[in-house]
């Protein structure tokens, strides 16, 4: 082999293996806020601890996955008054339900940086389907998902009892997020 061709050989070689790129969160540079209506003025909030267990790669859309976790109590309003009554049995309920899940293995590509991910979200022990748009961009070795999905909270129980009423608390609340991955390249199995 002459100097050229040895390193297009390896390289094609290399490019042949089957490898997938599974991404690891970075929790400095990630978010997950949401905005709730009451009484018809906005308020937003955040949850100050996640972690996320991503393996996304536009080229094999039918083997990535996400699963995010949300640690309920780290729920941030800037207000602890009203974090301790998000808190309550009536709201989250986080000493009996300390955790959210969401969970997906279904992407769809909408064009250019665009996807769609589908998948089970869970909260106080209720799963429902969801669906949320987000756009991808690389940056090197980086990825950044972000994007935003209106939930209904009475799906989940969020607000019972004399919480339940819309008029005061909105229904819909639109959840923002924001992942900044490292990618940290893997081998598939066949």
């Amino acid at each position: 082999m002459n100097k050229l061709t040895a390193p297009l050989a390896a390289l094609a070689i290399f490019a042949s293996l089957p490898a997938h790129a599974a991404q690891q969160l970075d929790p400095a540079k990630s978010e997950i806020r949401f905005v709730a209506k009451q009484m018809n003025v906005p308020s937003e909030g955040r949850f100050r601890k996640f972690s996320a267990n991503v393996n996304f790669d536009p080229a094999r859309l039918a083997q990535s996955s996400v699963t995010v976790d949300i640690d309920i109590a780290s729920i941030d309003l800037g207000s602890a008054d009203n974090e301790a009554e998000l808190k309550k049995k009536s709201w989250f309920n986080s000493a009996g339900f300390p955790g959210a899940r969401f969970s997906a293995s279904s992407f769809k590509a909408k064009g250019g940086n665009q996807y769609e991910v589908s998948g089970k979200l869970s909260i106080k022990g209720i799963s429902r389907d969801i669906t949320a748009p987000f756009t991808v961009q690389q940056n090197g070795g980086q990825m950044t998902v972000s994007g935003s999905v209106p939930l209904k909270r009475l799906a989940f129980n969020v607000g019972e009892g004399e919480w339940a009423d819309t008029e005061t608390v909105a229904d819909e609340v639109v959840v923002k997020f924001r992942l900044n991955l490292v990618n940290t390249p893997t081998a598939v199995k066949k």
